[in-house]
């Protein structure tokens, strides 16, 4: 394995960056896709040590060999992979990809969502005891909002009157409206008037400035722990919680679809697998005997 180091200095006219960061930028890419896929580009020229013009498909693939045996996540895999597919075919019309003999993607394992009980979620509610992380919990579960969802919220995303939360921006740069609750919002009006943020419905110690997603993510992994819910409790444990007691009401999964801000309705189809309304309407066979 090849030890990685610095690519060698190219003027302008040979940076393989510009030309990917002008492509994106043209095609209206988000920034944080535009920085993902310019880093893990990076990555394999020092990986390989030369251009990118000089990139064979055994370069990349010992580099995603290389990212896997350091025990990197398949997600991680699968983002370098989406970055040199684009700059490598899309731009450069290299044939690294192609169907019969070209990078394949690494197994993803099938694991199921995490989700938490009607239950476990008033119970996280309930021993916060913080009105700010109380509403930032109510509003992941209650909205099917990211944690980055939640940290870009501004106050003028929050319709009152239509109770409703619109989200600017979200995965894949798309804008979506997304169902409140009116018993939070009763609440958030109480919390602007006594928290006072300026721009971000959340914002940290500096007004005017939006809290970090680890400082979400630690207000939520502590309200698990308090509750003493004995799962792997994330903020994204929200919103499949979310989805999946929507399905469990009998709201149509197209509707949820839309709600989570999913392109395909085969994600959003994961929580058909997680739902219980039907499963506990089946009877154990050892119940019958």
């Amino acid at each position: 394995m090849p030890t990685p180091t610095m690519p060698r200095t190219t003027n302008l006219s040979r940076d393989p960056m510009f030309n990917l960061m002008q492509e994106m930028r043209i095609r209206n890419f988000s920034p944080k896709t535009i920085e993902s896929y310019v880093y893990y580009n990076k990555e394999l020229l020092r990986f390989a040590s030369k251009f990118a013009d000089e990139i064979s498909k055994q370069d990349i693939k010992d580099f995603l060999d290389f990212l896997i045996s350091s025990g990197k996540s398949i997600s991680t895999v699968n983002l370098a992979i989406n970055a040199f597919k684009f700059y490598y075919q899309t731009i450069l019309n290299r044939k690294f990809f192609d169907f019969r003999a070209g990078i394949v993607r690494p197994k993803s394992p099938k694991k199921l969502p995490v989700v938490l009980s009607k239950e476990e979620v008033s119970a996280m509610i309930s021993v916060v005891g913080n009105l700010k992380h109380q509403i930032m919990i109510e509003i992941m579960y209650g909205s099917g909002l990211r944690v980055g969802e939640l940290v870009n919220l501004r106050i003028n995303d929050i319709d009152f009157n239509r109770c409703l939360i619109y989200i600017k921006g979200g995965k894949g740069n798309k804008d979506r409206n997304t169902i409140g609750s009116v018993k939070v919002f009763a609440e958030i009006e109480q919390y602007l008037l006594e928290y006072q943020p300026l721009i971000f419905l959340f914002e940290g110690y500096e007004a005017g400035q939006k809290i970090n997603v680890r400082s979400a993510q630690a207000v939520v992994a502590r309200a698990a722990e308090r509750a003493d819910i004995n799962k792997e409790v994330s903020a994204h444990t929200l919103r499949h919680s979310f989805a999946t007691h929507l399905l469990e009401a009998g709201t149509d999964i197209r509707y949820i679809q839309e709600l989570l801000g999913h392109a395909k309705l085969q994600t959003t189809q994961i929580y058909t697998h997680v739902a219980s309304n039907d499963l506990e309407s089946i009877k154990s066979p050892l119940d019958n005997l």
